[in-house]
């Protein structure tokens, strides 16, 4: 419990690395093989998004693309929504439709909650520390001598079912947690008022406090969604690494690959990023109580859940642009440089039946592609990655809670995918917008260093 508060000071330390979005090279004299003897202090660089436009996305039959778009938006009662295309590693087109907030259209630069595509990011996460030699997937989380065999855990756990607990079992969904209407990370308000806590718990101490109960599946065996697994998942890479989940994730998957819009969501309007999005909601969402148990009546997106706290299971914001190109720096393409080895893409997407889950992906069949889907209250994620190559993803600023229609199970938004795919896929204009964004940048650099 206490190994965070010993987190090193390395999310303290700041140097600005400056590149020339003109050129997309690094302004330093270094190279991006050498390593940086001097410590970074603070990486700022233009995300992807913030350098489109929507006008740059148009072509021949645009503008029949767009009624049909509005005709879903429409249908489905959606205030905004991002659409980006990529294919074999190069970014066509992205573009906002409808609002981004009160009289402020969406554009390719806005930011929104990508919900459970956060496990794609965590799992990749995951992946890099295997390959750095710090962690292997077969390695036991609670078992003496487990990555998290903290005192205060083990002092909690009374079913031995949680020692069988493996790095793998938490990424497939098969570590025996259970999700439903009783999700952990979304039953804030009662762990608060069941335990007589003072305060919404921390992540450590929601997992003491889960621990102590019996584990509701078995181990390597139980398919069951769970978001408390990738929560977990998060507190792994923070012991594995030495340093917070977020810093670990941006300094070490995502610059490298590119990608430096990404933010952990916060949970209020007025706590929002520059240039995040409203969130709305159905007209039959009525107000809940807020989350930390202060009584108040709140929106549903704005206080009903601790989304911040959702960590790696769910709190990233990020554009369509970027996902699409973070997509593309983990597929096994040519076309953009991968940060994961070939053995460690082909892990993620490995097809092993219905009853098992891709690592990261809710599904990699060969046939019919590979599919990350996230809701939460306010917006929904979908990205589809066709067996041509051609990635299609997906961000609303408007959704229900469990998303019991669209696009949880996503079938709208297939078909969607489907009949923009046949109508203009083929004229969709030939251009890279990757090539505007900056080279990712290594670890050695954007890391902070001691």
């Amino acid at each position: 419990m206490y190994r965070r508060l010993i987190l090193t000071a390395v999310g303290m330390i700041t140097v600005i690395v400056v590149l020339v979005a003109t050129t997309g090279k690094c302004s330093c004299s270094c190279s991006h093989e050498e390593e940086v003897k001097e410590a970074p202090k603070k990486v700022e660089i233009a995300a992807l998004g913030s350098r489109l436009t929507n006008e740059m996305s148009s072509f021949d039959g645009i503008e029949r693309m767009d009624r049909d778009v509005r005709e879903f938006m429409q249908y489905w009662h959606l205030k905004g929504m991002q659409l980006s295309v990529m294919r074999n590693d190069s970014l066509l087109f992205s573009k906002g439709y409808g609002n981004a907030d009160t009289l402020v259209a969406m554009t390719p630069g806005h930011i929104l909650r990508v919900a459970s595509v956060s496990k794609l990011i965590t799992a990749v996460g995951i992946m890099k520390l295997q390959e750095e030699g710090k962690l292997k997937l077969g390695d036991r989380v609670f078992a003496e001598g487990g990555i998290l065999a903290d005192k205060p855990y083990t002092e909690s756990i009374k079913d031995p079912n949680y020692y069988r607990i493996t790095v793998e079992d938490l990424l497939r969904h098969r570590a025996g947690f259970h999700a439903g209407a009783s999700d952990p990370l979304f039953s804030t308000l009662t762990i608060i008022q069941q335990n007589h806590l003072a305060a919404p718990p921390t992540a450590d101490e929601l997992l003491t406090i889960l621990l102590r109960k019996s584990l509701p599946g078995e181990p390597g065996v139980t398919k069951d969604y769970s978001n408390v697994g990738y929560l977990i998942l998060s507190l792994i890479i923070e012991e594995v690494s030495g340093m917070s989940y977020e810093d670990y994730i941006r300094y070490s998957v995502l610059y490298p690959a590119g990608c430096f819009g990404f933010r952990i969501a916060r949970n209020y309007y007025n706590e929002r990023h520059p240039g995040e999005v409203r969130y709305y909601l159905t007209k039959d969402d009525k107000p809940v109580e807020e989350f930390n148990g202060s009584g108040r009546m709140v929106d549903r997106c704005y206080g009903g859940n601790d989304i911040t706290s959702l960590s790696g299971a769910g709190a990233w914001v990020a554009s369509s642009a970027d996902l699409a190109r973070f997509v593309a720096s983990i597929d096994g393409r040519d076309g953009v440089h991968d940060i994961l080895s070939r053995e460690s893409v082909r892990k993620m997407t490995e097809h092993l039946g219905e009853e098992t889950y891709s690592i990261g992906w809710n599904e990699t069949d060969p046939e019919k592609g590979w599919l990350r889907t996230g809701t939460l209250s306010g917006t929904s994620a979908f990205i589809k990655y066709f067996p041509d190559g051609e990635c299609w993803v997906m961000i609303t600023n408007t959704s229900t809670w469990k998303g019991p229609r669209f696009p949880h199970v996503s079938k709208g938004t297939s078909e969607l995918y489907d009949k923009l795919r046949s109508k203009y896929s083929s004229r969709l204009p030939h251009q890279d917008f990757f090539t505007k964004l900056p080279h990712g940048i290594p670890a050695s650099i954007a890391r902070l260093l001691d």
